[in-house]
C-alpha cells in the first residue's frame, strides 16, 4: 500500500543536542539570562510556516556558539497563536534552551500594511521587528534580530560585537552596488519632496534578515513611528512593492554601520517570483540566508533541492516518521 501524506497539524522536531559553555565563557546566573546586559541576546519571528526554518537556525546558532549558555531568545509569536504549543515545541527540541515568547498585536500595524509582489511578505509578523523596541523589555538594550529562513556557520558572539559607534542605531550588511533606484516607485522619485529624503545621505541597499540593533537608540529616536510614517505615505501613494523593507530603507539607508558581508549571504531564495537557485556570492560565509521565494525545506520536500539547500539540510530537525502513515 502506497504511504499517504498526511497532513501536520503540528509539526514534530527531534531533539537537539545539548551544548556547553567553553571554559573561557562568561559565567550568567541562570534566573536572570533573559534579561542580564551580559547575555547575548537574540531575536526572531516563529510562525507555523517558518517554524521549520527556525528550529533549524536555533540549531544553527548553538551549534557554532562558543557560549551556548549565555544566548537568550526572545521569539516574536501571533497574538493568535497557541503559546503553549509554541513553547512546548520549542522545548522538547531544545531542553536547556533560554527563551521568552512575546504575542504580537497586529491590530495596529495590519491597516498599515499595503500588498507587496510577494503575499507572504505582507503577513503582519513579518513587520514584528518594527515593534522590537517595545515588545522586549527596557532590561534589553542591544539585540541581534535574525530571520528563520537562515543558517550560521560561525559563532554568533563575533556578529554580535560589532561596534554601533556614538550615534548608529544599527548594522546590518550593505550592498552599495545594488540598483537602489528600484526599490521605489517613480511615483517616490518623481516627488520633489519625497526623493529629497535620501539627500546628503550615501543611500545602500541593506538587508534586514540579520541587524544588530540598539533598542536605547531606536526607543529614543521614536523609530518605530518613523516607520509607521512611510508606511502611511504608502498606503496614499504607493512608493514602493517590496513588504517592509523600503521603510526601513527610507528611515535607514547611509545611517548604519555596515557588517561584513559574509554574515548576510542573502538572496539564496532566489527572486520573489520564480525563486530559482541561486549560488553563495565570492568570499566567505559565516551567514547563510534564503531570502526570496524559494524555501530550502520546501525545495527538499519537493524533492527540487538547489545544490546550497543541502547544507540547510544538515540542521532540519523536522521528524519525518511524524509526517508519513504507511
Amino acid at each position: 500500500m502506497a504511504a499517504t501524506v498526511t497532513p501536520i497539524t503540528h509539526q514534530h522536531f527531534k531533539e537537539a543536542s545539548k551544548f556547553y559553555n567553553s571554559p573561557a565563557c562568561l559565567s550568567i546566573s541562570e534566573p536572570y539570562i533573559l534579561c542580564s546586559h551580559q547575555a547575548l541576546h537574540v531575536a526572531m519571528t516563529i510562525d507555523k510556516a517558518y517554524i521549520r526554518g527556525s528550529m533549524a537556525a536555533i540549531l544553527s546558532v548553538l551549534q557554532h556558539s562558543s557560549c551556548p549558555h549565555n544566548i537568550a531568545f526572545h521569539f516574536l509569536i501571533s497574538a493568535t497563536a497557541n503559546a503553549s504549543l509554541v513553547r512546548a515545541t520549542i522545548s522538547s527540541s531544545f531542553p536547556y534552551l533560554y527563551f521568552r515568547l512575546y504575542p504580537f498585536d497586529h491590530s495596529s500595524v495590519a491597516p498599515l500594511i499595503s500588498t507587496s509582489i510577494r503575499s507572504a511578505l505582507d503577513c503582519p509578523l513579518n513587520y514584528a521587528r518594527i515593534y522590537l523596541a517595545s515588545l522586549l523589555p527596557s532590561c534589553i538594550h542591544r539585540v541581534l534580530y535574525l530571520d528563520s529562513d537562515l543558517i550560521l556557520v560561525d559563532d554568533i558572539a563575533e556578529l554580535a560585537a560589532i561596534q554601533l559607534g556614538d550615534n548608529s542605531v544599527l548594522a546590518a550588511t550593505e550592498y552599495c552596488s545594488a540598483n537602489f533606484v528600484s526599490y521605489f516607485t517613480p511615483t517616490f522619485w518623481s516627488n520633489p519632496c519625497l526623493s529629497l529624503t535620501f539627500a546628503n545621505r550615501k543611500a545602500c541597499y541593506f538587508n534586514t534578515g540579520v541587524m544588530v540593533m540598539d533598542l536605547d537608540r531606536w526607543r529614543e529616536g521614536d523609530y518605530t513611528r518613523k516607520i509607521e510614517e512611510w508606511m502611511e505615505i504608502q498606503k496614499r501613494m504607493r512608493i514602493y512593492e517590496l513588504g517592509s523593507l523600503p521603510p526601513f530603507l527610507l528611515v535607514f539607508a547611509g545611517n548604519i554601520v555596515p557588517v561584513d558581508h559574509r554574515w548576510n549571504q542573502h538572496g539564496l531564495g532566489g527572486d520573489n517570483f520564480d525563486g530559482l537557485c541561486r549560488d553563495l556570492h565570492p568570499g566567505t560565509v559565516s551567514v547563510l540566508h534564503w531570502s526570496g521565494k524559494g524555501k530550502p525545506w520546501a525545495r527538499l520536500d519537493a524533492k527540487t533541492p538547489c545544490r546550497l539547500d543541502a547544507l540547510w539540510a544538515s540542521y532540519d530537525l523536522l521528524d519525518t516518521s511524524f509526517a508519513f502513515d504507511s
